[in-house]
């Protein structure tokens, strides 16, 4: 299991895929961990070299003590790509890690072949949603806030038709360390990029889900002030299009770097 400290902070992450092959590089929701793009990443990694960790406050990475900036999120991915010798690639986030990903794009332009922006936008949520979740997590942990956050995660067929691997995903989640993801928490809180995203030049994959809660399609749309960006909705997903539909997803991504001339 590889490990790298990155100014202090000790990042998981996995690095599959050929050497030199094109870069992908896959970032992480609010709660969960890297392993959520594994069926992503087992679709791809035969022609790209594809990078996924653990972001601050997640899975085996540390979780320092304080509010998260974005720019903390930014110096760690960074400092990532240093060591791992990646010097440009497309970045593909979810939630937080798509607000990660268009952070990224605009510190840090020239590192950004493309982007994949999953279920994520400029700005989301507000300050008064945020510092109640970061109330819940610090005195009363995860336990309280799962069910409702399965229900924002996944489509109702989901939560159906596939009951052991919701329970899978609702352990991940309470799994998580209760501070790193208030820390977190904060991130969103005190990020809004909706003034600046206009600025990104990379080429750009839009992608929304239709049974999203988290993040409903038409707030993922505030994405598409990117110019020339390309949007996609898939129909019946939640929030984590690469648990609920992997292949499709995959499919998504293959289809576009393909368009943009990047693999």
């Amino acid at each position: 299991m590889p490990f790298v400290r990155i100014s202090g902070t000790l990042l998981h992450y996995r690095l599959t895929g050929p050497e030199g092959a094109p870069p992908l590089v896959f970032v992480n929701s609010l709660g969960t961990d890297a392993r959520i793009w594994d069926a992503v990443i087992a679709a791809l990694s035969d022609r790209y070299r594809c990078l996924s960790y653990d972001k601050r406050g997640h899975g085996l990475s540390d979780a320092p003590d304080g509010d998260y900036a974005l720019d903390d999120h930014l110096d760690d991915l960074e400092g990532l790509l240093d060591q791992l010798r990646l010097n440009k690639g497309t970045v593909i986030g979810v939630s937080v890690g798509g607000l990660i990903a268009q952070g990224l794009a605009l510190r840090a332009p020239h590192r950004v072949a493309a982007l994949v922006l999953c279920c994520t936008a400029p700005r989301m949520g507000d300050v008064a949603m945020w510092a109640a979740r970061i109330e819940t997590a610090r005195t009363k942990g995860l336990e309280t806030m799962a069910d409702p956050v399965m229900e924002r995660w996944f489509s109702p067929n989901f939560r159906q038709h596939r009951p052991d691997e919701l329970a899978g995903w609702r352990n991940l989640f309470l799994r998580t360390n209760p501070l790193g993801y208030a820390n977190t928490c904060a991130t969103l809180r005190d990020t809004d990029l909706s003034a600046d995203i206009a600025q990104i030049e990379a080429p750009t994959l839009i992608v929304a889900g239709g049974a999203d809660l988290a993040a409903p399609v038409d707030l993922v749309r505030n994405c598409t002030a990117i110019p020339g960006s390309r949007f996609e909705v898939l129909d019946g997903v939640g929030h984590i299009p690469s648990i609920e539909q992997p292949a499709r997803l995959a499919g998504l991504i293959q289809d576009f770097l393909k368009e943009a001339d990047h693999g």
